[in-house]
């Protein structure tokens, strides 16, 4: 079932009256880059995610996407203090402190059920709240959809993991890839909402949601009505 805030994302891309033209300066290479990373996604990257769904337990498949959850609260917890959100930054350190220590490493989400709030921040949004503008639209090969800003940002957000203390790199570089399978793999299915032109779905489904993270989700829209049929 989709969840109604994917709902209102879609009514927000086929209604808005704002146009994207504007940033997607790189529309020709950036559309030949979306078309490879389709492919590459449709020959490799789905395979390998419904492989790993179909011989993962559930337990474990929770498990490992909890461990991956783990290892992000580090750096969300960084960044919201680099945002001025202190409560919420020391909130996210004592999730990955009680997780990582009772929580066996993060396979247990002790933290959540303790009632504290699992959060989603990164470099690029702290950037987009110390006023740096998103600049051109880009597709990266094998990363796909971002920004000038949010290309920029992945570098310190590399840095802010704690992945990058494992003085082993065949230890770094495996636990890197079962993040990005598990990742993959709980977004399987999510590309039959896609309405119209597939690249210009991607791109302004893309720019709306950082919009909706940068904000925390305080955007205006004219659907507020629409919980009323939930």
């Amino acid at each position: 079932m989709i969840k109604p805030f994917f709902i209102k994302l879609i009514l927000l891309l086929l209604l808005s009256p704002f146009t994207y033209a504007e940033v997607d300066p790189f529309q020709n290479i950036n559309e030949k880059t979306h078309n490879l990373n389709q492919t590459l996604d449709l020959q490799v990257a789905s395979p390998v995610a419904r492989f790993y769904k179909r011989i993962t337990p559930d337990f474990l498949e929770k498990g490992i996407t909890n461990f991956t959850h783990n290892i992000e609260d580090l750096s969300i917890g960084i960044n919201n203090i680099l945002q001025g959100k202190f409560n919420e930054g020391l909130s996210d350190f004592s999730r990955f402190t009680l997780n990582t220590s009772i929580g066996l490493l993060g396979f247990i989400d002790i933290a959540s059920d303790l009632g504290l709030t699992k959060h989603d921040e990164d470099f690029g949004q702290t950037l987009a709240v110390w006023g740096v503008p998103d600049g051109p639209y880009l597709v990266l090969p094998g990363l796909g959809p971002s920004t000038t800003r949010d290309t920029l940002a992945m570098i310190p957000d590399a840095f802010l993991t704690p992945l990058w203390l494992i003085d082993h790199d065949r230890t770094s570089y495996s636990l890197t890839a079962i993040d990005l399978i598990d990742t993959r793999a709980r977004y399987l299915g999510l590309e039959s909402v896609v309405i119209g032109d597939e690249y210009l779905f991607y791109r302004d489904a893309y720019l709306q949601s950082r919009n909706f993270e940068i904000k925390d989700g305080e955007v205006e829209d004219d659907f507020d009505d629409f919980d009323d049929f939930n």
